[in-house]
This record gives structure tokens, C-alpha cells and sequence, in this order.
């Protein structure tokens, strides 16, 4: 089997998810093209090689349906012989792309890939993608009765399950937020436009003091009457990742490719795994998801150098780390998605990006990188600096 090797990877910085960000101007297209271009120039790389470019998108509509992978091919100045398709898994979609990427490579389907993700919340919220129709239809009402719920819900019942209080939350997303103000973010992120090069929703000097002062963002009495487990509200948009506009990419290639083109491989893709759980519950999928996955790759959660969880909420990360008992020093120690924000369909690369950095930067040899994903499922994936 070949080696998968990661050659390269960027991201834009992040943009408020709303009118008025500073990525809000740019269609989506062309958002996935600066990445893509960034990322072949940045390599010196000839277009004309790359085999596939497989891209994560969520809401699929509008600006952002027909393909939008393929469009940013287009609109990057690829050669028209660069195919392109677009997947959706969800929050993990751009993880799943990498996944899929890498595993054509290991397959000898491919020799030099692109992954990415592109996601503009300003133009397309998370709804925006029903258009106000049912997407579940009657046969999964039947078997859940009451209906599937969003996430918001799906997080104050993990909350309470963990019995993870409003103080407890609001520290965690404090601490992403000051350990994103501290990082150095500048090898992973590509200017966009007239010199935008700083993550818009990182917010500097953010304290427990000021996020107890925000309301729950998702009390809801037909909830409650629902749940009645929910004593008290606790999930509020402090501690829950923003709304936010991104585009990332990651340059994947068999490491005999790489090697004769003169790249360096910055770390090889170890193991793999994808997990569905339940749907009501939705946001737990990370902890089978890493159990299976070092198990796959024969290795002890202590094995690992340096973890990114999604923080879509703060109770993610914190569930997920009291199960599988790992260093809290070692989660998403650039700070996370409270902080960095959360491009549904350009997460999965994102996280990778800055991964892939932080372990460069910590000399560590593992990385896990897991992420919760719509109608309960979860994504993992295990790099290896080189």
C-alpha cells in the first residue's frame, strides 16, 4: 500500500458569520478558490498533476449548491482536467473529504489530491439548507417520537448528563479564547483579499465574569416539557462556537509523489475511523469514534501528543475528555472552535491545519483529530509528524 502523506495545509482566517464579517462580501466559490490557489502556489505546484479535489460543504444551496468544489477548481485557474466533487457529512464534512482523500492515495487511486471546506454562515445559516421542509420525513418520525432536535438541545442534555455546570462551560470557553490569543497562527493562515490575515472571532481579554452575564441561547418550554431533565439552561453563545464564514485545504500526495517532486512530507495519516451514534444525543459520537480508532491503530489515549476536539460546545470537549481520560493540556491547545470559529463544511480541514502546526511546534509525534457531526455520527482521524 502507499503512504499518505500530508505536503501542506491552510486555511483562511476566520470571519464573523453575519453581515458585516469580514468574509461576508465573498462568494463561497470564490473563498474555496483562494485556498486552493494559495495552496498550489505555495508549493510551487503544477495544477495539471493534481488527480481529484474532493471538498466538505453543509449547506449545499444557494451560492453554495451545484458543486461548489468544482466551481472553486474552476475559479482557482485550475486546468479544466481537475475534477472536483463535493460531500456533506456534517460538521465533519471536510474531515470525511480528508479521509476519503487520503484513502485513495493508500489505494493507488491517486497520487496527488487536494481536501478542503468551505462554509459562509453569513449567506447560508445552519437552517438554510431545508428551506424550511421537513429533510426526515415520516418514517424517522416514527421512530423517534417528538422528532430529532438541533444541536443546542442535543448539548444542554449532554450537559446535564455530565453533569457539567454553567461555571464549568464558561471557564472552558474562556480558556479557548486565551489560548487562541496566544498562538501564532501565521504558517496556516493565507491572506484573503486586501491583507486579511487575523481570525475575526477570537476574542482577547474574554473571562468567566463576562460570558455568566449571556442567557441561554436555546431555553425552549416545548423542550423543556420534553426533557425534563433539563433542570436549568446552561448552553449560551459564549460557550458555544459562532456563527463563522472560512475556507481551508489540505495538500495530500503518496509520499514516492512528494519525494520526486522535491516536497516535503510534514506527517503521514496512521488510522481512520467514522462512527454513527444517537441522533438525539448527537454531539457524543467522539468518544466510540476515538475508542475505535486507537484501538485500530493499536495505541493508548496517553500515546497521543496532541488532540483537536471540536468545541461546537463547550460540554463536547469536556464529555469527551472526562471519558477517555486525557490531559486537558493536551486538547486544543491553540484554543478551539469557541474562539477560532466553526465553518461547518471547512472544520475538518481547519482543524487539521492547525494540528498538523501545534505538533511541529511541540515536536510530538501523534495527533488525534475527532469531530461531532449532524444526525449523530463522529469522525477520527490519527496523523504522524514526520
Amino acid at each position: 500500500m502507499n503512504t499518505a502523506v500530508i505536503v501542506d495545509a491552510i486555511r483562511t482566517p476566520s470571519g464573523r458569520g453575519k453581515a458585516g464579517g469580514q468574509l461576508s462580501g465573498y462568494h463561497p466559490v470564490d473563498l474555496l478558490a483562494e485556498v486552493l490557489g494559495g495552496l498550489a502556489h505555495r508549493n510551487d505546484l503544477d495544477p495539471f498533476l493534481i488527480d481529484d479535489v474532493i471538498g466538505g460543504c453543509l449547506s449545499q444551496v444557494r451560492r453554495q449548491a451545484v458543486n461548489i468544489t468544482r466551481n472553486a477548481v474552476l475559479a482557482a485557474g485550475f486546468p479544466d482536467s481537475v475534477p472536483g466533487t463535493t460531500i456533506d457529512r456534517q460538521c465533519g464534512s471536510s474531515q470525511q473529504a480528508m479521509s476519503f482523500a487520503a484513502q485513495g492515495v493508500i489505494a493507488g487511486a491517486y497520487d496527488v489530491v487536494i481536501a478542503c471546506g468551505v462554509e459562509l454562515m453569513s449567506q447560508n445559516p445552519i437552517n438554510a439548507a431545508t428551506l424550511g421542509e421537513d429533510p426526515f420525513g415520516p418514517r424517522i418520525a416514527a421512530r423517534y417520537p417528538g422528532g430529532l432536535i438541533g444541536q443546542g438541545i442535543s448539548a444542554e442534555l449532554i450537559a446535564q448528563r455530565w453533569n457539567l455546570d454553567r461555571s464549568t462551560l464558561d471557564a472552558f470557553a474562556a480558556r479557548s479564547h486565551e489560548r487562541a490569543s496566544a498562538a501564532d497562527f501565521s504558517n496556516e493562515i493565507v491572506a484573503v483579499g486586501e491583507g486579511i490575515t487575523a481570525d475575526e472571532t477570537v476574542r482577547p481579554g474574554t473571562t468567566v465574569e463576562g460570558l455568566a452575564g449571556l442567557r441561554a441561547a436555546f431555553e425552549d418550554a416545548d423542550m423543556a416539557a420534553r426533557f425534563p431533565e433539563i433542570a436549568d439552561w446552561r448552553i449560551t453563545a459564549g460557550n458555544s462556537s459562532p456563527l463563522t464564514d472560512g475556507a481551508s485545504a489540505v495538500l495530500i500526495m503518496s509520499e514516492e509523489r512528494a519525494i520526486s517532486l522535491g516536497l516535503t512530507p510534514r506527517a503521514r495519516f496512521h488510522s481512520f475511523a467514522v462512527t454513527g451514534s444517537d441522533p438525539i444525543e448527537m454531539l457524543t459520537g467522539v468518544i466510540p469514534a476515538t475508542r475505535r480508532i486507537l484501538d485500530r491503530a493499536k495505541l493508548q489515549i496517553n500515546d497521543i501528543d496532541t488532540f483537536e476536539v471540536n468545541e461546537a460546545f463547550a460540554c463536547v470537549p469536556l464529555t469527551w475528555q472526562a471519558e477517555l481520560d486525557a490531559d486537558p493540556e493536551r486538547v486544543n491547545p491553540r484554543g478551539g472552535a469557541i474562539a477560532l470559529g466553526h465553518p461547518l463544511g471547512s472544520s475538518g480541514t481547519r482543524l487539521m491545519t492547525t494540528m498538523l502546526n501545534q505538533l511541529e511546534l511541540s515536536g510530538g509525534r501523534y495527533g488525534l483529530q475527532t469531530m461531532c457531526e449532524g444526525g449523530g455520527m463522529a469522525n477520527a482521524t490519527i496523523i504522524e509528524r514526520l
